[in-house]
């Protein structure tokens, strides 16, 4: 580790000195792209985040927003917090290990709001799948994250997972949290007042994670499992799970001044943030961590990644309190030293090994000015096909085809309260304690925005929120984690700016405040850069915790609300199959859309409901196949365009009051009739003079692909 020759020209002007190895190493990784979003910071303000729900809102370690009354629609008493993080390098090195740290370190982000984690939502993108290593990586990500999150409690309940060749050497693992706090609870990473102890609770520190901020700020190379391995956290649930429960106990005594998770830079990050963001410094004894290792020097301690571990603020008078809960929980506790009105200061055995202003470490790195080169346009260049052998393509894609080999090993029920479970549009969970729904959908989608990334990127957040729509409900707030290749290569940075002006603008039309998020770049590798993908979490709320499924009933009339066909752009047929076509054209007042989308999945005479996105019409009809089955026709103009074009703000509806659905969404979109459920448990599909017909057990042996390919 290192400190770039212009970094530490700076760092030398602010000190008056040479700095020493230590606060050489906790400048380069506080200022590494990973924690100062160096590359990233001056495009984030496009995003909108001011909203009368908005408690806390970015630059917090989780955002907090509160849930509407259901009597009033006024802003009740309970909240929920929203976080979003990235492990992607380390989740290439050691998937299990990178993907389970990944979600340990977004719960420790909610519980420093002092809220309690109730739901998670993983968005994991892989190579090729027919590439051995991929399913290798995919396979230990999935079980790093069930192993965790089973253990600690914590359901996981939503997500999305994608297979892309740009992800070949470097996959993506984004982990949201959802957790729930009210006003009386809520903390901030925002230190109090001087004189208070700064305390940590939870497991040792070691010399696990060790420079894994500047490492996720860089490249990956051939060697990176190996040469890396260093670099990634191993995660301990059970200690976690402890943990989860004993800053509940220290939050409802209220014990806890402000809070922040140990996670990028260490205790040298956490602490450091913690007091800059209050104004503050503080003066830190690191003998008096507590330590697994022997031997540990001052920059081992200051930036280990060791997990499982949490900072407070604690008056001098409730320390003793604290540690007897964390000795409860049998968890360390060490009381490392107070926050005070002047430097940033640490010793090691009576040397003053680092001492600066808190608020240049952690907020002073200078923003980088890159170029960038404006994506180009499509052309159209169609493949001519036949529309089975299409079909059967697109719908037994691992892109399209069912993920319950994913999350079958998650357990989504833990808690008691997932009303929707996953595989479905969106998942739904009984926040009792407010009396609504709340509905979660958490996803990116790399060929829309490798295709446009600023048009796809639109599509991403029309997509998310129409997931949510389809169960009942309308959107309240998102966060976001945007990831991107190397931002020095023009081309890569004119995709990612666009991926941002994109969702920013779709989420601003849309009504929802982004509340937060992560930026993970230098995205990398041997394979090349990954396509730019900004995964977005949205929640949002509805009333009660019922929500029409997307399974068919077989009892009713088949409606499609929007647009029938479109371009083919960014679709999965020409991931298949090869071509070219421009983007499809995405709602320009999707707000009014979505609620006339949820008004409609609200209504009695709804059958059942699924959104059309990836895979088109052709998966989403296959999708909603089971008991009962569906007999459709189409408009023969454009037969590929009408069964896969992925134009988003689309919902299949199964109603037996049809003209009750056309009177509420008319005034927004057009509908279309496209035939009527059957009981048979059949597929059949008219286009024009071409016909499609496919039992719902063919179906399904189609879109088992992944289960039966991995077992």
């Amino acid at each position: 580790m290192s400190l770039p020759p212009s970094d530490r020209e700076l760092v030398v002007e602010e000190l008056g000195r040479e700095p020493t190895a230590a606060e050489e190493a906790l400048f380069e990784n506080l200022w590494s792209e990973h924690c100062a979003y160096r590359s990233s910071r001056p495009l984030l303000s496009a995003f909108e985040s001011d909203d009368e729900r908005v408690v806390v809102g970015p630059g917090d370690d989780a955002a907090v927003i509160a849930l509407p009354d259901p009597e009033t629609g006024e802003n009740g008493e309970t909240y929920v917090t929203m976080g979003i993080e990235s492990h992607n390098h380390p989740s290439y090195v050691d998937p299990f290990d990178g993907a389970a740290t990944g979600v340990g370190g977004i719960v420790r982000d909610t519980l420093s709001m002092g809220a309690y984690p109730i739901a998670l939502a993983d968005s994991l993108y892989f190579g090729g799948f027919d590439r051995e290593h991929s399913k290798y990586l995919f396979e230990g990500v999935v079980e790093g994250i069930s192993h965790y999150g089973n253990c600690i409690g914590v359901p996981t309940v939503a997500g999305s997972v994608g297979f892309h060749p740009g992800y070949e050497g470097n996959p993506l693992v984004n982990v949201a949290c959802v957790g729930l706090v009210n006003e009386d609870r809520l903390l901030t990473a925002e230190a109090k007042s001087p004189g208070n102890e700064l305390v940590l609770v939870g497991n040792a520190t070691g010399r696990d994670g060790l420079g894994g901020a500047s490492f996720a700020s860089e490249d990956l190379a051939d060697d990176a499992a190996t040469e890396d391995r260093p670099a990634v956290q191993v995660g301990d649930p059970y200690a976690e799970k402890r943990l989860i429960e004993a800053n509940e106990e220290l939050v409802e005594a209220g014990l806890a001044r402000s809070a922040r998770d140990l996670g990028a830079a260490g205790l040298g990050g956490a602490s450091a943030e913690l007091v800059a963001k209050g104004g503050l410094g503080a003066r830190i004894e690191l003998d008096r961590v507590h330590q697994r290792e022997p031997n540990m020097n001052a920059l081992e301690i200051l930036l280990a990644e060791s997990q499982e571990r949490m900072c407070y603020e604690v008056r001098p008078e409730d320390v003793d309190r604290v540690a007897d809960i964390a000795a409860k929980y049998d968890l360390g506790c060490s009381a490392i030293g107070e926050v005070t009105d002047g430097n940033y200061v640490c010793t090691f055995e009576g040397e003053v090994v680092v001492d600066c202003d808190a608020g240049y470490l952690a907020d002073g790195a200078p923003m980088n000015d890159l170029d960038h080169v404006e994506p180009a346009a499509p052309e159209r260049d169609r493949p001519n096909l036949d529309l089975g052998t299409a079909f059967e393509a697109v719908v037994a894609s691992p892109n399209t085809a069912s993920k319950a080999w994913v999350y079958r090993q998650y357990d989504h029920e833990v808690g008691t309260r997932t009303a929707m479970k996953p595989g479905d549009d969106a998942a739904l969970v009984a926040i009792r304690e407010a009396g609504v729904g709340l509905a979660v959908s958490s996803g990116a989608e790399p060929n829309w925005t490798a295709a446009d990334p600023y048009e796809g990127a639109r599509a991403i957040a029309i997509e998310n929120a129409t997931n949510l729509a389809a169960k009942g409900a309308t959107p309240l707030a998102a966060v976001d984690c945007l990831n991107g290749g190397n931002p020095e290569d023009p081309e890569v940075y004119g995709g990612f700016r666009a991926i941002v002006d994109g969702l920013a603008q779709a989420c601003a039309d849309l009504g929802v405040p982004v509340v937060g998020g992560n930026v993970s770049l230098y995205n990398d590798s041997a394979a090349g850069p990954i396509p730019p993908t900004p995964t977005l979490a949205v929640a949002g709320t509805k009333q009660g915790y019922d929500a029409p499924s997307a399974a068919l009933s077989g009892d009713g009339e088949l409606l499609l609300l929007g647009e029938t066909g479109g371009a083919l752009g960014g679709s999965e047929l020409l991931a298949r199959f090869g071509g070219s076509d421009r983007f499809p054209e995405t709602p320009q007042a999707p707000e009014a859309r979505i609620e006339a989308i949820a008004d409609v999945a609200s209504l009695e005479s709804t059958r059942s409901t699924h959104d059309v996105s990836h895979g088109g019409l052709a998966v989403t009809l296959a999708e909603m196949v089971g008991a009962a089955g569906a007999d459709v026709t189409l408009p023969g103009g454009d037969p590929l365009g009408a069964l896969f074009s992925e134009a988003v703000g689309r919902v299949v509806v199964e109603t037996t009051e049809p003209e009750a659905v056309r009177e509420r969404f008319s005034s927004v979109g057009p509908v279309g009739t496209l035939g009527t459920a059957t009981g048979d448990g059949r597929l059949d599909i008219t286009v024009g003079d071409a016909t499609l017909g496919y039992a719902a057990e063919e179906i399904a042996s189609l879109r088992d692909v992944i289960a039966s390919t991995l077992e």
